[in-house]
């Protein structure tokens, strides 16, 4: 797909189509007039192509005093996407963050056609793939937390009102003013009648998580718009729009813990990712609670997890707990009451405080759980002198 360099990206193709080169529905010079507000637009350089239409440059004719003198204007051949795409200009219409859809209108050529128009606002250090390809360049932390912020700022307004992107990719984020994000091409929003989510058909391979890419999950939930915000988290910090992040690599990343953290349950397991734009919000801006070790008096009847590296094999560790009257689990789940931590493993998933075990800790807490946290030697302490199996 071509990469537009405005504010209308298209939607992505179905898997397997063919791209063939697009027959353009606009001519360079040509004056087209707005039906509905009476304004002209003259059609400049041909910007980009997808799915559901093309964009070119325009520059508006007359005085207006709120459509600039510049605008893209996204032509299509096809309604449905039209009209969505103008109906969440309305709704998002006063909002920081979304692009602007400045007029909407039908064009009725000479040849018995019938093209779809809009308006929008151009952005003009492109989209966010083109402009990380351009400058190859990192974004520092806390822009990255602001500039995503902003964006789900949109995508909370959406996901409350039971409706899902589905296409948050770096082709529908664009740069504006002093590398502020704004977020464009709502085509295949759709609304779920309940929070099972909608029926995933048009999908970005890029983008999509791989379990919907795979068919092993029916349906997108808001979970899944945030699984792409969390690939866009991770280009922003790589400084490179080329590929998606996986979850071995998350550990790379030059940020803080924390945000690998954020990144990791975004891309994560389904049902621990977060469950909204709103939670997400809430995430990139409260660091959790740090994970400070309590206090205990016994172990019998507690249901326990380890996580981390002992004295001792983690068998012969298991073994001591059991003799204490401990259940033992392998991983935490809402049942488990104690957590005993060892030393950390290099190779956590996101950082010193962040691996599998731990970051479900604080996810289970979240939910209201609660979970004493024990060293090592509050553990021996409890179960007794260490000693190996025989």
């Amino acid at each position: 797909m071509a990469r537009p360099t405005s504010a209308a990206t298209t939607r992505t193709r179905p898997l397997g189509a063919v791209r063939a080169e697009p027959r353009r529905l606009l001519a360079q010079a040509q004056v087209i007039t707005s039906a509905e507000t009476g304004l002209r637009y003259r059609i400049g350089r041909w910007l980009g192509e997808g799915g559901f239409g093309q964009v070119y440059l325009a520059t508006r004719g007359g005085r207006s005093t709120h459509v600039p003198e510049t605008v893209c204007i996204k032509v299509s051949e096809r309604m449905d996407g039209w009209l969505r795409e103008a109906y969440f200009g309305l709704l998002l219409g006063d909002h920081p963050r979304a692009i602007r859809v400045f007029d909407t209108f039908p064009l009725m050529p000479a040849d018995g056609r019938i093209l779809y128009c809009l308006a929008l606002e151009y952005a003009r250090d492109g989209d966010l793939s083109a402009f990380l390809q351009r400058t190859g360049k990192k974004w520092p932390e806390t822009t990255v937390r602001r500039e995503i912020s902003g964006i789900l700022q949109v995508l909370g307004k959406l996901h409350r009102g039971q409706l899902l992107h589905r296409d948050l990719t770096p082709l529908n984020l664009f740069v504006c003013d002093r590398s502020k994000l704004k977020l464009g091409d709502f085509g295949i929003v759709r609304q779920q009648s309940d929070r099972r989510g909608v029926t995933a058909r048009t999908l970005n391979p890029l983008m999509a998580p791989s379990d919907i890419f795979a068919g092993a999950v029916p349906k997108w939930q808001a979970r899944d718009d945030v699984y792409q915000v969390g690939q866009l988290l991770a280009m922003l910090i790589k400084g490179n729009a080329q590929s998606r992040i996986r979850r071995a690599d998350v550990r790379t990343l030059v940020c803080s813990d924390h945000l690998k953290e954020i990144v990791y349950r975004c891309i994560g397991e389904r049902r621990k990712r977060y469950e909204s734009a709103d939670e997400l919000i809430d995430a990139l801006g409260h660091p959790p609670a740090a994970l400070r070790v309590g206090t205990l008096q016994a172990l019998k009847g507690v249901h326990l997890a380890f996580t981390g590296i002992f004295k001792l094999r983690r068998t012969d560790v298991e073994s001591a707990a059991r003799r204490a009257g401990a259940i033992v689990h392998g991983m935490p789940s809402v049942r488990t009451t104690v957590v005993v931590r060892g030393r950390p493993n290099s190779l956590q998933a996101a950082g010193r405080d962040a691996g599998l075990k731990l970051m479900e800790i604080k996810r289970l807490r979240e939910k209201g759980h609660r979970i004493t946290l024990l060293n090592e030697t509050q553990f021996w302490r409890l179960v007794g002198k260490p000693h190996r199996e025989t």
